[in-house]
């Protein structure tokens, strides 16, 4: 809850915001309290400043201590200071306590300001005790009784998206697997695979960045997460022909009939969700809006931005906005094994798709020479097929991720050995050597979070490598930051796709080795 403050209290808030907590509660709070009604108002700055100060450094006791002070200042007789004291109280937590005090001065009260700061604080920490008073008719907002029973349900039954549970009827429901762009024909291959052997949907379309899904059967959450080369899921509500600037027409999406039966499929408890707009900033208004015009359609759907399964995603476009319903797993559980990351990991979505770009080779012999925190060798893992698995990183820490998160995939394979070394020293490797592996898949340091000497000179040794060390007809899948053609005369390119890698182009590319050297 903000509220305007003159230049004084700023700046007296920014020196008290400086001090220590001892400082605060043996100097200042002693002060304020016995100091004169015109000393107190002017400053009032202390009173934020300790729910902050506290809140960030104070002891256990402490914030207690401070707690307690500021429920006694909810009952000055300057509306000023109990303004501020309601603002700070939720800052350092608070309880059954705390919701009384609050709830007895909204009772007490006959300022529609302080009627409003109180509801705006009971947002934040109301609970059982809020809903009883809301029970009874006591004038809050549509808002704040939203809030509170999202507090509520999210301490009492949280919600937790049904991974097994199944929707029946996908009449004209449309579902859009986003990625990376340049990403989407591999996504498109792996639901073409999922489609011939179990069914269930047909695509649609495909555009950059995007597979577009329609339902031809029945078909859980875990049918679609054993995908794994799409980013995000979004079951499309429609499109409010109002545009964002009515919230009418979004809130009705939102809890449509589609929307209910999305909700009720794959969620166990409380279905809360949390209202985004895409690419338009935090729109808190607008979002206000939307939320108390979705909740007094449909009360049993709530907004909720705390840790909601759902996600509630609105993307402006010239026909409208588009109104998407998408799961929120964190985390995702189709990368669950991965228990730590490196700087410039790759991101999990991106590795599956060079897994499956690399293709089924019976007994592959698979080496990543920059293997960070190992995403890419697992993920070739878990498509099958790997009898051994090298990995390679200069980082000590890298080779001890990799190893974790190795063993958290539980992936089958007959051996699996990793050095701490530069890529180029591989014939000291044990099982490394010329033409000693099949695969070579990597996603190398482009030098924007790792910082690379001569990146020129790292792929062009990269490709001098994997032309000796492929075995004839092995193949080279990696993400290449340059527009360099390879210099080795014994591969061949036979892919290469423009992808996003986050704010600039990257070209993923694939080579074979024709022969050997």
């Amino acid at each position: 809850m903000k509220h305007p403050e003159n230049r004084d209290t700023k700046q007296l808030y920014n020196e008290l915001r400086r001090l220590s907590c001892e400082q605060l509660w043996n100097d200042e709070v002693p002060r304020f309290d016995a100091g004169a009604p015109e000393e107190r108002m002017a400053r009032v700055a202390l009173v934020r400043a300790v729910g902050v100060v506290f809140s960030e450094a104070g002891t256990p006791g402490q914030q207690e201590a401070a707690r307690t002070w500021l429920l006694r200042l909810l009952r000055d007789p300057e509306e000023k200071i109990r303004r501020y004291a309601m603002t700070a109280i939720p800052k350092l937590g608070a309880g059954p306590r705390e919701e009384a005090e609050l709830l007895a001065l909204l009772r007490k009260t006959t300022l529609d300001r302080e009627r409003k700061h109180l509801g705006e604080t009971l947002d934040k920490i109301g609970g059982s005790a809020t809903l009883e008073h809301l029970k009874a008719g006591e004038g809050l907002s549509a808002q704040t009784e939203q809030k509170v029973k999202a507090s509520v349900a999210r301490a009492e039954s949280p919600g937790t998206l049904h991974m097994e549970g199944v929707f029946s009827n996908g009449e004209g429901l449309r579902i859009h697997l986003r990625g990376r762009e340049g990403l989407e024909k591999i996504v498109r291959e792996e639901a073409e695979a999922f489609i011939q052997r179990y069914g269930k949907f047909r695509i649609a379309n495909v555009t950059s960045g995007l597979v577009v899904l329609v339902p031809v059967a029945p078909f859980s959450l875990a049918d679609l997460y054993s995908l794994r080369c799409f980013g995000t899921v979004g079951f499309v509500l429609g499109t409010g022909r109002g545009g964002q600037e009515s919230p009418e027409a979004l809130a009705a999406l939102i809890v449509s009939p589609l929307a209910r039966r999305i909700f009720l499929a794959f969620t166990l408890g409380a279905i809360r969700y949390r209202l985004d707009f895409v690419a338009k900033g935090h729109q808190r208004g607008l979002v206000r809006q939307v939320a108390n015009q979705a909740y007094a359609l449909c009360p049993e759907i709530l907004n909720d931005a705390r840790r909601a399964p759902w996600s509630v995603n609105i993307d402006s476009t010239p026909g409208g906005s588009v109104v998407e319903l998408s799961p929120r797993l964190v985390p995702d559980p189709r990368f669950a094994y991965r228990r730590a990351d490196v700087p410039a990991a790759s991101h999990p979505p991106l590795a599956a798709c060079m897994a499956r770009l690399a293709g089924p080779l019976g007994r592959e012999i698979a080496w990543d020479p920059f293997c960070g925190s190992g995403l890419e060798l697992i993920e070739r893992a878990l498509l099958g097929g790997v009898h051994t698995l090298f990995g390679t990183d200069r980082s000590p820490e890298a080779i001890s991720i990799a190893k974790a998160n190795l063993a958290a995939a539980r992936v089958t394979v007959a051996a699996i050995r990793f050095a701490c070394c530069d890529f180029r020293d591989f014939a000291t490797i044990e099982g490394l050597g010329r033409s000693s592996v099949t695969l070579i898949i990597t996603n190398p340091p482009m030098g924007r979070r790792v910082p690379i000497g001569d990146l020129r000179t790292l792929v062009e040794d990269l490709f001098a490598v994997a032309a000796s060390a492929l075995k004839p007809g092995g193949r080279l899948v990696f993400a290449n930051p340059l527009r360099m053609e390879s210099p080795q005369r014994t591969l061949r390119l036979e892919y290469r796709q423009v992808v996003d890698f986050a704010g600039f182009d990257c070209r993923l590319e694939m080579y074979r080795k024709t022969m050997a050297d």
